[in-house]
């Protein structure tokens, strides 16, 4: 059970109705796995370890640039030169130290990243490459995890849960079959992005991890798109594709 100390830190959740003492448990005996630790998963990684999530598995291989600070919050300018899975360990660490954190510094693929689906209870996608979101999705829906799906670029961003264990939802190859993407996805480097709409996009990842995890709210449903240029939302019912590749029955 929660000490004092653990009361006092998430008692602005655990007031709330919908989340209570039950659902703040909920999250602290909770697995949630971020894969990508950039301008994305910076956010979710950071909220997620300061609403209590007990058990946070990060992976990334890549290092920190110094053009990632315009946007990638978990990281420092010290941070430059590490790896930054274990830069946004160190600061969810520090921000949170009763969560346990993993930090996994290579490429989350194959037999890792099915073993790692597997453990979690929620898997957070914030990866920026059609190949790692098309693996991340398969291994999503062959495990039963439901998948929180962010996406950024320019000024426009993208939101999507997938919930294999809804017999309605549709899965991320049911939105963009891959015989209709090439393997890569635009890349910040090459196109830009405005710092701000990858940290709204991730905390809104992390809004919908939260309600997964706490069994608060209802769970988001199609997906939205946003538009920073004039600040709106729009949302789109998707149906299940009954011929999708990777989750027809």
């Amino acid at each position: 059970m929660m000490d004092d100390q653990a009361l006092l830190r998430y008692s602005r959740q655990i007031m709330l109705p919908e989340v209570d003492i039950e659902g703040q448990e909920r999250l602290r005996r909770a697995h949630a796995l971020i894969i990508g630790a950039g301008g994305l998963g910076s956010p979710v990684a950071l909220y997620l370890a300061a609403a209590g999530v007990g058990q946070i598995t990060i992976a990334d291989a890549d290092t920190v640039e110094l053009s990632n600070l315009q946007r990638q919050i978990a990281h420092q300018q010290a941070s430059i030169g590490d790896n930054k899975a274990a830069s946004a360990k160190a600061s969810m660490q520090a921000l949170n130290p009763e969560c346990h954190i993993m930090a996994i510094e290579e490429y989350a693929d194959g037999d890792t990243l099915a073993q790692l689906v597997a453990s979690a209870d929620v898997v957070l996608d914030c990866t920026d490459r059609f190949s790692s979101r098309y693996a991340i999705n398969a291994a999503t829906q062959k495990a039963g995890v439901p998948l929180v799906s962010g996406a950024a670029i320019r000024f426009s961003g993208q939101l999507a849960v997938f919930d294999p264990r809804d017999p309605d939802s549709p899965c991320y190859a049911c939105l963009y079959p891959p015989d209709d993407m090439g393997d890569e996805a635009l890349s910040c480097a090459e196109s830009g992005v405005m710092a701000p709409l990858v940290g709204l996009i991730g905390c809104f990842q992390a809004v919908e991890a939260f309600k997964l995890l706490s069994g608060a709210g209802q769970t988001h449903q199609g997906l939205s798109t946003f538009d920073g240029l004039c600040g709106q939302w729009r949302h789109f019912k998707v149906p299940r594709d009954p011929a999708c590749s990777v989750c027809a029955p």
